[in-house]
């Protein structure tokens, strides 16, 4: 709406703006063609400080011109004129208090006042529409809670007229009604006659008969009159008449006063009362359900009361309504409103002669949780409000005014014969407290105590008179036995606490290889062999020697001599669970730790692979502790004579931490070329990013010299990866022209970087390295004044970094240092002399 309010002022400044083409009269089709190209500088800033005004954004110049009917041709060539004076990042708030805007708002002290008169305007106009947004909310909830509205409200709710039902016997006919004749017997006819503006239909080779205003009986009597002056069976039975009503019409009628909508409705001539207030909107906030007259010929021809139907299901006052009649919604006399424990609160309309008792009725009663004693009353007066109390008795004589507020409260949620008796006890829950209950005979009541229940200490938490809370402890054995009892009170509440509830948890713990390993519940005299079983049983590669168990220490005292921490026994245990020793036999205590180790000389398969240019690619199973790179190349069949040695990549299994993983990420990521081929898949790529680090290897010379300390030895899970003869060099980072050229051993580090352009003004030179095909890495190295580069073989990488940046000195900062060094200069002088 303030969006709205704007753009039509927006547009009205700026067709004034234009007055050299604009007339002084402009009408709504000249404001429409106003021509952008006749506006000067200023009146576009002019209306720029408008939008800023009203939080007009650029952005919203094209539907709000839309909107009011502008050519899109000259909405976009204000845009245009915006954006040409550099206006556009003002309007979106980028600006600030820039030179600009100061010197719009210092050119016309006028243009100025106009401003603060428009925002002053705005801020009133955006608080009215607040407070006229929270008065129709609190509108709409007051309308809520009227008894009754809920049935113009709900849209599962209907009260259409019924037009297939039988004519009414008071329905008397009227001009446009449709009256069917079927004659049967000796003749044969059937006619559809709508009654004329003049109240007669006219009937063929009879001529017209006058219906307007009879009932369906009484034009019935009539027509059959007539027609037996052309018909003589009917006189003698020999031929039938049958006379219905056909379409009906449609009439019109005034709903006035207190109502929704008011205004002319045109309903169908069997419509009641109700049917024309649903199509309303009901009676309105001020409006009332007891008082709706219906006006016919100037005086009223009934009161419909919508609480006979609310209350008993009574439509009987709901009558027929004629054409012309009028429909008076009066205004309510008495509102009260009852809140609280009642089943319908709401506000209810009563008249002069209902009391309290009936608005009681009409919420259907007090609820399952009311307080019945007294009912409280907010009451208006004449200059301030009352409180009054009323009693249940006092409710049928208690007369009303408007404006009364009710109250039921809800009972005190406490009882008065409670007691509660929970913990180790076969069944805990409240229990009714009488004169002679006592602990023993609750714990009698609940069944008596678990087996598990500690007979030491109970405790019972007790309300005093002034309902701070109290506690009593006693011994449940002696409570129990009969040696001693205590007398309860209401609102007491006993506790038997369990033992297990009263300890740390029990648990025993086996790890290593077994085939579940982890915790496990503690059970008196459980023995090893039963958590054996428990966790599944022994792995195959589990070793029956050297089984450890280890004990907490538990010691009365402290010996600052014992250096002990753990009681640590060994078993040599047999796959089948057996011993003569009978050391499966050992007994168990709570948090004991077992660990079965793996057997020393258990060792399962473990494989390598070898890819790229040898004989038999694949994987490999390590046959001895003692097998090299050279043996695993000699069991793949050796090299192809295309295989480039020297470039040569060993990748291993290692446990990387977070560092690590950046590292490892950026080592593959250059030799991503030489390790995979386009067709290895991404979960393969992943797997070797996520688990393995490059090992550098020089091949050449690891087959030239088997086991020799270039010879590695092989572990589980390696792979190698043989490459093709590689012919070119990489260049990276601070060169002009980044580039893969081909590989010439006479060309130099240098030549190659010419080659590429040469270095940038960024580049770091004596930061140079070089990443051979194998993955060892040589760097730039100074020798006195000069940069001795790495040499190049084939498959290298050239990266050369960038300087770092520094930031620079500003004049701020250049003052403070020079202020600086002349003040330690004085200092220093005055020390001196």
């Amino acid at each position: 709406m303030l969006k709205r309010l704007f753009l039509l002022s927006f547009f009205a400044f700026f067709s004034l703006c234009a007055i050299a083409q604009v007339p002084s009269s402009i009408s709504a089709s000249q404001l429409q063609q106003t021509n952008v190209d006749n506006l000067s500088d200023d009146q576009i800033r002019q209306a720029v400080q408008q939008m800023k005004q009203r939080g007009l954004s650029f952005g919203d110049i094209d539907s709000y011109g839309q909107q009011q009917g502008i050519s899109p041709e000259q909405t976009q060539k204000l845009k245009q004129r915006i954006q040409q004076l550099n206006l556009d990042k003002e309007l979106d708030g980028t600006m600030g208090n820039s030179p600009i805007k100061k010197s719009i708002f210092n050119e016309d002290e006028d243009a100025d006042r106009q401003l603060s008169d428009s925002a002053d305007y705005v801020r009133k106009t955006q608080q009215q529409n607040w407070q006229d947004r929270m008065e129709e909310r609190e509108r709409i909830r007051r309308m809520k809670k009227i008894f009754g509205s809920e049935l113009f409200n709900s849209q599962n709710l209907t009260f259409e007229p019924n037009l297939r039902m039988p004519t009414p016997t008071n329905y008397r006919l009227a001009a446009n009604d449709e009256i069917l004749i079927d004659i049967s017997g000796y003749s044969d006819d059937v006619q559809k006659l709508k009654v004329t503006s003049e109240g007669y239909i006219r009937i063929p080779n009879l001529g017209p008969v006058y219906v307007n205003g009879l009932t369906m009986e009484e034009a019935k009597a009539r027509i059959i009159k007539q027609l037996s002056s052309i018909y003589s069976g009917i006189k003698t039975g020999q031929t039938v008449v049958n006379i219905s009503l056909g379409a009906i019409r449609t009439i019109r009628v005034l709903l006035i006063g207190e109502v929704n909508r008011p205004g002319n409705y045109s309903l169908p001539s069997l419509a009641t009362v109700m049917n024309a207030l649903y199509a309303s909107g009901g009676p309105s906030e001020n409006g009332s359900f007891r008082n709706i007259q219906v006006y016919r010929n100037g005086a009223v021809a009934a009161t419909f009361d919508l609480y006979a139907f609310l209350m008993n299901g009574d439509l009987r006052q709901s009558i027929v309504l004629q054409d012309q009649d009028i429909i008076k919604v009066n205004a309510y006399d008495i509102h009260v409103e009852l809140q609280g424990a009642v089943k319908r609160p709401a506000i209810f309309e009563v008249k002069p002669e209902e009391t309290l008792a009936d608005v009681l009725h009409f919420a259907g009663g007090f609820n399952d949780m009311a307080y019945k004693d007294v009912i409280k009353a907010s009451r208006i007066n004449n200059h301030e409000k009352q409180i009054v109390s009323v009693t249940p008795q006092e409710a049928g004589t208690f007369h009303l005014k408007t404006g009364d507020l009710f109250l039921v409260d809800s009972i005190v949620n406490r009882y008065t014969n409670r007691i509660t008796i929970a913990g180790a006890v076969f069944h805990p829950g409240e229990y009714q407290l009488d004169s002679a209950l006592t602990l023993g005979a609750l714990i009698r009541k609940a069944d008596g105590l678990k087996e598990d229940a500690s007979l030491t200490r109970g405790i019972i938490r007790r309300l005093k008179s002034d309902y701070m809370p109290a506690m009593l402890s006693f011994n449940v054995g002696d409570v129990v036995s009969g040696k001693a009892d205590i007398p309860l009170q209401r609102e007491d509440s006993v506790v038997i606490y369990s033992k297990q509830g009263l300890r740390e948890a029990y648990l025993v713990q086996i790890s290593g290889e077994v085939n579940n390993e982890g915790y496990f519940n503690f059970a008196d005299s459980m023995r090893l062999e039963d958590l054996i079983l428990m966790a599944g049983g022994l792995k195959d590669a589990a070793s029956v020697q050297h089984v450890e168990v280890t004990r907490r220490i538990r010691k009365e005292g402290y010996d600052p001599q014992d250096p002990s921490m753990a009681i640590v026994k060994q078993f040599d245990l047999n796959k089948e669970l057996s011993s003569a020793q009978g050391d499966l036999n050992f007994v168990l205590e709570p948090f004991d730790q077992v660990y079965i180790r793996k057997e020393p000389s258990y060792s399962e398969q473990a494989t390598v692979n070898v890819d790229g240019e040898v004989v038999y690619a694949g994987n490999f199973t390590i046959q001895n502790r003692k097998e090299h790179l050279s043996d695993l190349v000699g069991r793949a069949g050796g090299l192809r004579t295309e295989a480039f040695p020297e470039g040569a990549v060993l990748l291993r299994k290692t446990f990387t931490n977070g560092s690590d993983s950046a590292l490892l990420a950026n080592k593959l990521g250059v030799f991503y070329s030489k390790l995979m081929d386009s067709s290895t898949n991404n979960r393969v790529r992943e797997n070797i990013e996520r688990n393995y680090q490059v090992v550098d290897i020089n091949l050449q010379k690891v087959m030239a010299n088997p086991h020799s300390k270039y010879d590695l030895l092989v572990e589980n899970g390696d792979i190698l990866k043989v490459p093709k003869k590689l012919q070119t060099v990489q260049l990276f980072g601070e060169v002009y022209f980044p580039k893969k050229e081909r590989y010439d051993a006479s060309l130099s580090f240098r030549e190659y970087i010419r080659g590429a352009g040469g270095f940038t003004s960024q580049s770091l030179r004596r930061r140079s390295y070089v990443v051979y095909a194998n993955g060892e890495v040589k760097n730039t190295r100074k020798i006195f004044f000069f940069n001795s580069y790495p040499k190049l073989k084939p498959g290298a990488e050239i990266y050369v970094p960038a300087k770092s940046i520094k930031p620079g000195v500003n004049a701020q900062e250049l003052i403070g240092f020079t202020t600086g060094i002349a003040a330690l200069a004085a200092i220093i002088v005055t020390l001196l002399k």
